[in-house]
């Protein structure tokens, strides 16, 4: 049947391309500028500027996409009052699950912003992230290609999304709790890069 909260899924989705914008701009943005000079002359120190945005940024995006799952969720049990109660698991991950995965997706887009220093480019790569591995599998049609297929559509971040709402496109692929892992894992090894990066360049 119908996933218990999924109706936030789709409001989800299109508030994580505002996210990925903000969290390439966090940053992006002082390149395009030239502040960044300013910021790291005033802290010279690169690994604590970095640090600084990541953990702001991680902090607001986290408690203002769950607060706003929240809201969501419990309007949904209040409209659809027909429909069954979600447990608390699914409360949990409707929530907190989705705020920690936006928020994570949000510390992606600042590494890859960090990474490579231009807004405009960063955030259509972010984009091409989000969409474009779902895009490619639908136009897969050969036999040869099922495997690879399969994959793109259970790794999409639109699938791991549905995965905390509890409504996957496949039946296999990331759980309710490996997709916000797996996001967390991809944003610590943005970030690392960017602070590799950032300490080999000038500026």
């Amino acid at each position: 049947g119908e996933p218990a909260l999924g109706l936030g899924f789709f409001g989800v989705l299109l508030g994580s391309i505002c996210v990925i914008t903000l969290g390439v701009l966090t940053i992006g943005s002082e390149y395009s500028t030239g502040m960044i000079r300013t910021t790291l002359t005033a802290c010279p120190s690169r690994g604590r500027v970095l640090a600084a945005k990541a953990v702001v940024f991680f902090l607001l995006t986290f408690v203002i996409t769950t607060v706003t799952a929240t809201v969501v969720a419990v309007f949904q049990t209040m409209i659809l009052s027909g429909t069954v109660a979600a447990s608390a698991g699914q409360w949990m991950y409707a929530t907190l699950g989705v705020g920690f995965y936006i928020a994570a997706l949000g510390l992606l887009s600042l590494g890859v912003g960090a990474i490579v220093r231009h807004s405009a480019g960063a955030i259509t790569i972010m984009i091409g992230v989000v969409l474009l591995p779902l895009v490619l599998a639908l136009f897969m049609f050969a036999d040869a290609l099922r495997g690879l297929q399969r994959f793109l559509i259970e790794y999409s971040i639109p699938n791991q999304l549905s995965a905390l709402y509890g409504a996957t496109m496949t039946d296999s692929g990331p759980s309710a709790w490996g997709s916000p892992v797996l996001m967390a894992g991809l944003a610590a090894v943005a970030l690392a890069g960017a602070l590799a990066i950032l300490n080999r360049r000038d500026v």
